[in-house]
């Protein structure tokens, strides 16, 4: 996403203003918002020639001819939404919206579809045993297990690669000769790929204390056990902006209690719900760290990322949430394997 500030606009800027908003700009639109950065409406340039061609003042203001009903995406849509919305519009910048309507950035089209190399690493988890998947397992790691044509550690790849993050590090130790001699350098699947062994349990976080020199920019961390569509490249632009030392992506959860539940006080019963449903959020196994997050994590000592969380808290230290509403499994268990290849062809058709 491109940064909105210099095309933003309020209801009371003059047609006057937003020309030249948009004639200093390499964007074709201008973007309307109230006093909270609520997305309210766009305009063009095409917008602005209609009013003047039906004789409005440039000093009048444009509150009577920008688009009320803009298009806009979600911070959570992928990349193919977008260009899909984008030819289906014919429009070339998408307003980028989060839940509450409030902008975020542009998503520019041309960028989209080039797909540049980013420079910053992502680490996968791939070392697990695997063992509720067992006996297939006995035999395959976790993260190569198929789903659809492909491994599960082939389609994150690959997706981290479609928003150009292609420096690859893999942590592996489970029957990791499988893994290295299918993925090799990674050149074949359009990434670059290094190996780093554990010879030891060392934790999603503790793994990280082999590769403290490789990690000098922003980074991903993802367990290799789940399947998901997420837009990586947003994530990626809500770590930076909001200027986190770390950033967790996270799922709301609902859980609904199957008995009546009895409210009491002091031994008498104020209330009664029944089969209440109670909503969490829950830990995706999906993150971005600065480079700082790893003054926190020990030397060869398991450390789970949790435990890291909990250590950036306690200092003070800037940590926060990215809701994912994208399609996400967690590949855990017997019963999850058999729904990932169950709706993978209708999630990533």
């Amino acid at each position: 996403m491109k940064s909105y500030h210099d095309i933003l606009l309020s209801p009371t800027s003059t047609i006057r203003e937003t020309l030249k908003v948009i004639d200093s700009g390499a964007k074709k639109i201008a973007l309307v918002a109230d006093a909270n950065k609520k997305l309210i409406g766009t305009i063009t340039d095409g917008d602005i020639r209609r009013a003047i061609l039906a004789g409005a003042d440039l000093d009048a203001t444009v509150d009577k001819f920008y688009n009320s009903n803009p298009i806009a995406c979600g911070i959570n849509d992928s990349k193919e939404k977008i260009l899909q919305v984008a030819a289906a519009k014919k429009i070339f910048q998408i307003p980028v919206i989060d839940g509450d309507g409030i902008i975020v950035g542009v998503a520019e089209v041309a960028e989209l579809l080039q797909s540049p190399c980013r420079e910053n690493r992502v680490v996968l988890m791939a070392g697990g045993l695997g063992t509720r998947l067992s006996p297939l397992t006995d035999i395959t790691p976790k993260p190569m297990l198929h789903v659809g044509e492909k491994p599960i550690l082939e389609i994150i790849i690959q997706n981290f690669a479609k928003y150009g993050f292609v420096d690859i590090l893999l942590c592996v130790s489970y029957k990791s000769h499988m893994i290295k001699s299918y993925f090799g350098d990674g050149k074949s699947f359009g990434v670059n790929i290094d190996y780093i062994n554990e010879t030891k349990r060392l934790g999603t976080a503790g793994a990280l204390s082999i590769i403290r020199s490789l990690l000098i920019k922003p980074f991903f961390v993802m367990n290799a056990d789940l399947l998901t569509n997420i837009n990586f490249e947003h994530l990626y632009d809500y770590h930076l902006s909001s200027q986190a030392m770390a950033t967790m992506s996270v799922r709301e959860l609902d859980l609904q209690v199957p008995y009546g539940v009895v409210n009491i006080s002091d031994g008498r019963i104020t209330s009664v719900v029944e089969k209440p449903t109670h909503k969490f959020y829950v830990n995706c196994g999906i993150y971005m760290l600065n480079p700082e997050a790893l003054e926190y994590v020990p030397n060869d000592q398991f450390f789970d990322m949790p435990s890291l969380f909990d250590i950036m808290i306690s200092n003070g230290k800037s940590v926060l949430s990215f809701p994912i509403r994208e399609y996400w499994l967690d590949i855990g268990r017997m019963s999850d394997y058999e729904r990932a290849n169950t709706e993978y062809r209708e999630v990533f058709k």
